[in-house]
C-alpha cells in the first residue's frame, strides 16, 4: 500500500475517533449558561464562531464531527434545540440544502457567512452554472466570513463589540499569512493542477492560481460514475499529475482507482465540511485550512 494511502486511513481513524466531540467548548453546562445561544449548521462555521465569539457566546454546530453536511436531515431534536438559539449562521450558496426548510420552524435571526464572496460557478453534472459552495476553503473568502460573523455577534451582543473586533483581526491574520504561502508556493505557472474527489478546493485553487479538477462536484447519491473517473483518469495522465486527494467525509475507493490507473500518489485524506474530533489532526479551522495547504503544498509544488 503506498506511503500516502498509509497515512490517509490512519489519519480518517484517528478523526473518527472524536465523533462524540463538541466542536466548540463548552465552560458551563447548558441549562446554567445565560450567555447567547449561536447555533451554526457545521462544525467549522462553530469553530470560526466560537474563537470570534472569545466565550461570550454559546456555540453548537447542529450537525456533529464527522456528518455529511449537504444532504443532512435534522432531526427533532435539532428543531427543539434551535427554538432556544439566539442566532442562526449558515454557509449560503445552496450548501445546507436542508437549511431552508429548517429555518421556516425556527423562530431566530440568521447571518448568511458566506455574503460578500465572489462565487465560483460550477462548471459540470446536475449543478453546472450553480455557485460552489465550498468558499471557507479559500484563506481570502474566510476572512469574509470572519467579518460576517463579527458583524452578526456585534448586533447581537454590542458590549463585547471591541474584542469581538479583536479576534476577528487575529484571525484573519492568520489566513492572510496562510493565503501569502499558499500563492509563494505556486508561483510557478508549471504546478500541476488539484484533482480531488469531489470540487471542494475550487475557492483555494482561485487563491493559489491551479487549475483543477475533481470526480463529482458536490456530495450526493451519485458519486464517482464509471464516466466520471474515466474523465479524471484521462485528466491526471494529460497534465502528470503526481497527486490526487479525497476529503475525510466521502469514500475515496473512486480516487484510488483513479491512482492505480495513472501511477499517482493518493494523498490525504483533506478535511472540508467537518472538523476532527480534539485529539485528530484539525480540531479547529485555522488547523483544518494549513492542514490541507500543507498537504496539497507537499504533493504538488514544484
Amino acid at each position: 500500500m503506498p506511503k500516502l494511502l498509509v497515512q490517509w486511513v490512519l489519519l480518517l481513524a484517528l478523526a473518527l475517533t472524536g465523533c462524540g466531540a463538541s466542536p466548540a467548548a463548552q465552560t458551563r453546562p447548558a441549562d446554567e449558561d445565560d450567555r447567547p445561544l449561536v447555533l451554526t449548521t457545521f462544525t467549522v462555521l462553530a469553530d470560526l464562531a466560537d474563537q470570534v465569539g472569545g466565550g461570550h457566546v454559546r456555540v453548537e454546530s447542529i450537525t456533529k464531527i464527522g456528518a455529511e453536511i449537504h444532504g443532512y436531515d435534522p432531526t427533532p431534536s435539532d428543531l427543539v434545540n434551535a427554538q432556544d438559539a439566539d442566532l442562526i449562521l449558515d454557509n449560503g450558496l445552496g450548501l445546507e440544502r436542508w437549511f431552508e426548510r429548517f429555518l421556516l420552524s425556527v423562530d431566530a435571526p440568521h447571518a448568511v457567512l458566506s455574503d460578500g464572496v465572489e462565487p465560483v460557478d460550477i462548471r459540470s453534472g446536475a449543478y453546472n452554472g450553480l455557485p460552489n459552495p465550498h468558499a471557507w476553503m479559500s484563506p481570502a473568502a474566510a476572512q469574509i466570513y470572519v467579518d460576517n460573523i463579527v458583524a452578526a455577534l456585534t448586533d447581537l451582543s454590542p458590549s463585547h463589540a471591541d474584542e469581538f473586533e479583536a479576534n476577528g483581526s487575529r484571525i484573519k491574520t492568520e489566513l492572510q499569512s496562510m493565503l501569502d504561502e499558499l500563492t509563494a508556493a505556486f508561483s510557478d505557472t508549471a504546478t500541476p493542477a488539484l484533482v480531488t474527489c469531489e470540487g471542494a478546493f475550487s475557492y483555494l485553487a482561485r487563491d493559489a492560481g491551479l487549475d483543477e479538477a475533481f470526480i463529482w462536484p458536490v456530495n450526493s447519491d451519485a458519486e464517482g460514475t464509471p464516466r466520471q473517473i474515466r474523465e479524471v483518469i484521462g485528466f491526471v495522465e494529460s497534465n502528470d499529475v503526481p497527486t490526487v486527494f479525497c476529503e475525510s467525509t466521502v469514500n475515496p475507493s473512486a480516487q484510488e482507482q483513479v491512482a492505480l490507473a495513472t501511477g499517482a500518489e493518493l494523498a490525504g485524506p483533506l478535511y472540508v465540511d467537518s472538523l476532527s474530533g480534539p485529539q485528530g489532526p484539525v480540531p479547529t479551522f485555522l488547523d483544518l485550512l494549513r492542514y490541507d495547504i500543507n498537504m496539497i503544498t507537499e504533493g504538488l509544488a514544484p
